[in-house]
C-alpha cells in the first residue's frame, strides 16, 4: 500500500474507497492484483482494507463489526452518526452477542436501509454527539439509552451497570437522554432500564441477577455492603436485605476455576466457606445465586428468597453494616 493511502487508511479505522486507493496513486489493474492476492480484502462493493487487517477482525467479533462499520460511512454520500449497538462497540460498551448483526446509525433528516446497515432518522443535538475519528458517534447516554430502547431488559441494564461502573457515563446524563428520547419508540423500556442501572455493580452476572429479582416481583437489594463483626471486616456482600439480614452472593466459577492473587481453587474455596461460616455466626443469612440458578431453577431460588423476606430477621446482630454510595441511574 502506498503511504499516502496508508495515512488514509489509519483515519478511517483501517477501510479505504477504490477512489481514494486510485487517487493515491495505484492503477485499476493493481488494485485488481492487490485483492486477488489477499494483499487486501474487500468489505463491501468499492471498500477495502488491508490484508492483515482482515485477518485480525476475523477473530475479533468488535472490531469486524468497526470495520464493516467504517465501510458503510466512507461509501455513503452522507456521514450519519454511528448509533444503537454499533456506537456501544465504538465506546467499549458490553454489547449482547447477537446486539452487532448490522451496522447501525442515525440520520436528523432521513432513513434508509442498505446491505448490512440501516439509518434510523432522530434528533442529534450537539451534546448527544461525540467524535470519532473523521466520522460521528452518538455519545455515550445517548448511546445507552438508544440500545435499551430496543434491546432485552436484562441487556440494557448490564451495559448500563458496567457503563456507571467504569465512569464512562453519569446518572444525569442517562436521565437527560431518557428524557430526550420520550417520544420515540421504546423509551419507556428505556426509562426503566435506566431506573434499575447502578454502578455499584460489579459483574454482568449481579446486573443478571438483579433484573431477574426484580421481574420475578422481589425488592430490590442494596448493593456492595460491608458486613463487620467484632473481630472486624467479614466481607462485602453484592446484595443486601436489611430488614431479614439476607446477604446476596453472585457467584461465577471463575471465581473458582481461575483465581486471582495466586491462590489455588481450594484456597479460594475454602476461605469462601470460611467467610460465610462467620458470616452466619454474627447472624446474617447468605444466598448466593449462581448464572445456572437465573434459568429454570429460578423458581426454586425465588421461593427460598421469599420465605426468607417474609421472615424479619429477629435474633441478635452480631454484625453492624457499613454502606457505599451509590451510582443508580
Amino acid at each position: 500500500m502506498l503511504p499516502v493511502l496508508d495515512e488514509i487508511a489509519a483515519r478511517q479505522f483501517g477501510v479505504f474507497t477504490s477512489a481514494q486507493a486510485l487517487a493515491a496513486g495505484h492503477s485499476r489493474d493493481e488494485v485488481r492484483t492487490l485483492l486477488r492476492t489477499g494483499a487486501w480484502s474487500r468489505r463491501r462493493r468499492g471498500v477495502y482494507c488491508a490484508g492483515d487487517v482482515a485477518a485480525r477482525a476475523a477473530g475479533d467479533p468488535r472490531l469486524a463489526h468497526l470495520l464493516d462499520v467504517a465501510a458503510v460511512l466512507v461509501a455513503l454520500p452522507r456521514r450519519p452518526a454511528v448509533s444503537h449497538a454499533s456506537a456501544a462497540a465504538v465506546h467499549g460498551l458490553l454489547v449482547p452477542r447477537r446486539g452487532l448483526t448490522e451496522v447501525r446509525l442515525t440520520d436528523p433528516y432521513n432513513w434508509r436501509v442498505g446491505r448490512g446497515y440501516r439509518v434510523s432518522q432522530g434528533g442529534l443535538p450537539a451534546r448527544a454527539v461525540a467524535d470519532w475519528g473523521p466520522f460521528s458517534v452518538t455519545a455515550v447516554a445517548r448511546t445507552l439509552v438508544d440500545c435499551a430502547r430496543e434491546w432485552e431488559l436484562v441487556d440494557a441494564v448490564v451495559a448500563l451497570d458496567d457503563a456507571l461502573h467504569r465512569g464512562l457515563t453519569d446518572p444525569l446524563l442517562l436521565r437527560e437522554a431518557v428524557a430526550g428520547a420520550r417520544h420515540w419508540e421504546g423509551s419507556a423500556r428505556a426509562a426503566r432500564a435506566v431506573r434499575l442501572a447502578d454502578g455499584r455493580a460489579e459483574s454482568p452476572l449481579e446486573s443478571a441477577g438483579r433484573v431477574q429479582i426484580v421481574t420475578s416481583g422481589l425488592p430490590v437489594p442494596e448493593l456492595q455492603v460491608e458486613l463487620w463483626d467484632d473481630e472486624g471486616f467479614i466481607g462485602r456482600v453484592d446484595g443486601w436485605y436489611d430488614d431479614a439480614a439476607v446477604a446476596l452472593e453472585f457467584d461465577g466459577a471463575v471465581k473458582y476455576l481461575d483465581p486471582r492473587g495466586g491462590r489455588s481453587p481450594g484456597e479460594v474455596l475454602w476461605q469462601e466457606k470460611r467467610r460465610e461460616d462467620r458470616m452466619r455466626a454474627a447472624g446474617a443469612r447468605p444466598v448466593r445465586i449462581a448464572k445456572a440458578d437465573l434459568g429454570a431453577p429460578w423458581s426454586g431460588v425465588r421461593g427460598r428468597l421469599r420465605t426468607l423476606l417474609l421472615t424479619p430477621y429477629v435474633g441478635p446482630r452480631g454484625f453492624r453494616v457499613v454502606r457505599r454510595p451509590g451510582l443508580t441511574g
